[in-house]
Order: C-alpha cells, then structure tokens, then sequence
C-alpha cells in the first residue's frame, strides 16, 4: 500500500495506482476527457491535471502513479485555470451546435462546460471545417464535432485491431481519418460501432433510419413487422432512466405497439431457429469429416472482420445467417403464407444493438426473391429516440407480451446477447441430440463470464470437443492466429466482434467514463439476459413449440433444402477497400 495525502486527505492505496484512481476511492471527482478505462488512458488532453506539492508542472492524474508521501491538489486556483484554460481553447475550434446534436445533454464535454461553469469562449480565431463523411451503412464521422481525445483510435486501433482510423496531419491541422482520405465504408472498417460507442461527443453516430421507420409505419400499404435483438431488453432502460441492467422486455414490447407496428416479435425466436441450423451443421461436421472448427455467423462485425483479414477462414464459418436476418426470412415467407399477406408489402424492422446490422441487411446476400430479409435496422438509441418523439411515456407503460405466434422464445435464444450465450445455447441442444436424454444441469459455466478468450472441453456421446469463445476482435485475432499455427485446435468456435458481445453494441446507450470507471457495464448487462433465461418457462432451443411447428409445417427438418435456402448464406474474401 502507497499513503498520500489528496486535499489534505490521507488515503491509501495500492502500489501502481494513478492519481485518478487513488482520487476516485477517496471519493474526490477528477474532470477526465481522453480517459477511457482500459482503452485510452494517454493524459493527452490535459483535464485531469492536478498539483504535486512541490513539482514544477502539473500532472495528468490518468498516467501519474502514486508515490508514498506526495501530497496531491485536485482543485487549487492553479489547477482549476489550466483546466478552465483548456477546455475553452478546446471549444473554440469545436462545432457548438448542441441543441441538435445526437448526445446533446448526453455528451461530456457539455457535462465539463457545466461542471467548470464555462460561460463564455474568449480565444476567437480560425476554426477548421470538415465534410460529413456520412457515404457508410452504419457510421457517420463528423470532424467538426471531434475533439481530438483519440479514444475512437484506441479503441480501433488496440482493442479491435481493425486500424480502420488514425490521426493524421500535425498541430492546428490535426485531425482523425482513414487512409489515404478515403471515405469509412470504402475502407476495413467492420461497421462494429465501437469507436461511437467510446466518442465522449457526437463525432461519431449510427446512421439515423428512424425516419423510414415512422413512413412505413404511416404508409396504409404496408404491413410493418418490427423485432427486437436479445441485447435490446437489457439496455433499452437506460435511455429513460433505469439503472443498467434494468429488464425491460415487457415495457418494450408495450412501446413498439404503441408506435403503431402491425406485429411485435422478438428476435428470440429466430435465435432459436439460429440453433438448430447451426447444431445441425455442427454434428454434420463432426461425423462426416467436415471443416472444423465451426465458427459462428451471428456477429456481422467478426463475419466482415473474417472476409478482410482471416479469408482462410471463411470455409470454417457457419453457413448460417445471423438470427434476425433469418427470422426477417420466415417472416416474408411462412408467416405471409400463413397469414395469407403479400411478402411485397411486409416491410421487416429489426430493432438491434449493433451498428453492424445496418451494413448486414444491405449485403446483396441477404434476400431471397428478390425481397430484402430484413428491410430496416435501427439501433436501441434509435428506438429510444422514437419512444421519445411519439410521447410514450415508457416508465409509465404496463409489462405486454411479444404477439403470437411468436409471443415466448426460450431462454437459450435471450442470452445469444451475452459473450459465450451462442456457445451455451448451442451446447445444450447438441447435448441432448447427441445423449438421448434431458441434461441434469443447463448451465454451461465454463463458457460464461467475461475474459477475453475462453476454452473449456466437453463431452458429446463419448467423444471430447474443444470449445473455444473471443469477443473483441483483437481476442478474436488472437484466437485465430493461434488456430492457424496449429497452436491450438478446437471443434466449436464462438466469436463476437463487440467486446463483452451484443450487450455492449455499438448501438447500445452510450456510457460516460465516469460510468465505465465505477461499473462493469458488459457483466451488468449479462446478468439481465441470465435472468431473463433462468425465468423463462422453455430454455432449450429444440423445445420452442413454434419453431418444432415451423419445421413441422414448412422446413421440414433442419438443414432441409428449403431452409439452406431461405435460413443459410455464403461469404466474400475482401480486400482493404472493400
């Protein structure tokens, strides 16, 4: 332990803590801008500057180690200056269209203006103007609003390993672009979101479909059919004030009737759809000498991820379409049938966590007759803006139930939104298939929780399979490199590009720093799914009566020749400016 003294305050610590963490458990605030937990902690923006007794200049207190008997000034007159001094030149070059910018009161350098009391922008000068770069399915970059905090590019850059942006040019003319100025959808990017996920302003932002959204709904021609990801329930709540990892499946389901949608589903099915395909494919692999290991499909970011940079790989993905892409098929061809509608007119919303979907429902793969699968993604910020606009009070609403047919998905389809969710909800449907007989126990732990790479062996019929789990790109390059060189072998690999997977999206509410420093907001956002799924009444794919109903009526069984139809695609190799 390290003893300080921070305002007068004595405090102990650990060796190898910062100022800011030793300030932070001392109860003591500290402004930060650039710092990021575990993603940028590079002192560059200098909000966080504090006075050591005795040093000659201030201190980044993000990158200053404790040390035993310095005394530290967290708010001294010299301090609060330089603070005060940098925030104004900061906004002198910084586009201040707050009202009707998309983190308005949800930005933290608008939080900083109120917490310093910045009242006036003295330094008046040159300021550089930028195009939106808006020409992407998912991402809109607007340089004019970026502050230079690199945390977009650390977490591209480190986390990721994508490298998709950087900071180009020197000084004054400073600024964050791709190589080569190319535009961000002609380049590597993977559409994961990641980088507005971590943007403290509104540099970064999902494109903005909500308004197609509320025309189709308007339009008396079209039969609107809108379905909710897993993540969505676990993070929705957020945007109206409930504490992360508040459940709100019910409140959910009662706002989207109320925005006027003709059915409310949920996602949940087509995860257990997903299941069965996938398992399917899984065993047929496994006794029929088949490409192994089987990666899963689920995640667009890891799929695009894969076309760019592992193309040797593409033969060990699953053949199978990610789960609302999937459902968005059924929907357009069962269900119309069923219910006697023309495919034409269904238009499919899928309400998702991830930025990535928007490229996803664009591939030229995804659609079958010439009709799109799913027709509009939107994030679950964009759904919360349009709770929002629409007046619904959503803490209000009463809990309502998804519509039939597809009204009670199982448990094994809630937790797909969690890292290694996939993986278990997999495993116990091949478990039974393979044993012939009920598992004592559903929980596979040894695939939950939240380290970058998990590995566990199992036993299926008498034979051990390797399981493997990487969420995060960078632990899914890791893992793949190591798959390559003969390093590691497995039979089942579960990968998602967002780290902590769909629950921390990049199209999930944003989260300040502040947030990330005190909550692990990827394992409180799982926990709800978990929940959700040791509530559930049915919690094994196989045994969802709708999709036994489906197969029964209309694919026949899984891996038919209708369902790799309609249920199963096919990927591209890519090259860097693809």
């Amino acid at each position: 332990m390290v003893n300080l003294k921070i305002n007068g305050q004595a405090v102990s610590v650990p060796e190898g803590y910062t100022v800011l963490q030793a300030a932070r458990e001392a109860g003591i605030d500290i402004p930060t801008l650039c710092y990021l937990k575990d993603i940028s902690e590079t002192g560059s923006c200098r909000m966080c500057v504090v006075e050591i007794v005795g040093a000659r200049a201030l201190q980044a207190a993000c990158v200053y180690p404790v040390a035993e008997g310095i005394e530290v000034l967290t708010h001294s007159p010299k301090v609060k200056k330089a603070r005060k001094s940098t925030l104004e030149l900061i906004l002198s070059n910084h586009d201040r269209k707050c009202l009707t910018c998309t983190r308005n009161q949800k930005c933290e350098l608008q939080a900083l203006c109120d917490e310093l009391g910045i009242t006036d922008i003295p330094f008046d000068g040159v300021r550089n103007e930028y195009d939106v770069d808006a020409l992407s399915p998912s991402i809109v970059r607007d340089n004019n609003k970026c502050i230079l905090c690199r945390r977009c590019v650390s977490v591209c850059k480190d986390v990721q390993t994508v490298g998709a942006i950087d900071a180009s040019e020197r000084g004054f003319n400073t600024k964050i672009g791709c190589a080569f100025e190319q535009p961000l959808g002609e380049t590597a990017c993977v559409n994961c979101g990641q980088c507005i996920a971590v943007c403290p302003v509104g540099a970064l932002r999902e494109r903005d479909n909500t308004d197609d959204v509320f025309d189709a709904i308007a339009d008396p021609d079209k039969y609107v059919i809108v379905q909710t990801a897993p993540a969505v329930r676990a993070a929705l709540g957020e945007e109206f004030g409930f504490p992360i990892g508040t459940r709100v499946t019910g409140k959910m389901a009662a706002a989207l009737r109320r925005l006027g949608f003709d059915k409310t589903f949920d996602t949940d099915t087509g995860a257990d759809l997903t299941i069965m395909e996938e398992g399917t494919e899984l065993l047929n692999r496994l006794q029929n000498g088949g490409k192994l290991p089987l990666i899963t499909s689920c995640s667009p970011g890891w799929i695009k991820f894969c076309e760019h940079n592992f193309p040797d790989f593409l033969d060990n993905l699953s053949s199978c379409k990610s789960p609302h892409q999937m459902f968005g098929a059924v929907l357009k061809s069962y269900y119309a049938q069923k219910h006697d509608l023309d495919p034409k007119k269904i238009v499919v919303v899928s309400v998702m966590p991830c930025v990535a979907k928007k490229f996803e429902a664009d591939r030229p793969e995804m659609e079958n007759d010439g009709l799109r699968d799913v027709d509009i993604v939107i994030s679950t910020r964009e759904l919360a803006r349009m709770i929002k606009q629409a007046g619904i009070k959503f803490a209000e609403l009463p809990d309502e139930a998804f519509d039939k047919p597809f009204e009670e998905a199982t448990g094994a389809g809630v937790i797909f939104g969690a890292t290694g969710g996939v993986m278990e909800a997999a495993l116990r449907t091949v478990s039974e298939i393979v044993e012939k007989k009920p598992l004592e126990k559903l929980e596979f732990e040894q695939v939950r929780g939240t380290e970058g790479i998990k590995e566990a062996t199992l036993t299926l019929g008498g034979k051990e399979v390797r399981v493997a789990i990487a969420h995060g790109l960078g632990n899914a390059r890791k893992l793949l490199e190591s798959i390559r060189s003969g390093e590691k072998s497995y039979e089942f690999v579960e990968i998602m590009a967002c780290p902590g997977g769909c629950v921390t999206g990049g199209g999930q509410p944003i989260c300040s720093a502040k947030t990330y420093m005190d909550i692990d907001v990827k394992a409180t956002r799982a926990k709800a799914l978990y929940d959700e799924d040791e509530a559930s009444a049915i919690r094994k794919s196989h045994e969802n009566p709708d999709i036994q109903l489906l197969y029964k009526d209309f694919f026949g069984e899984p891996g038919s020749h209708k369902a790799h139809e309609l249920l199963h695609t096919h990927y591209t190799k890519r090259g860097r400016f693809e």
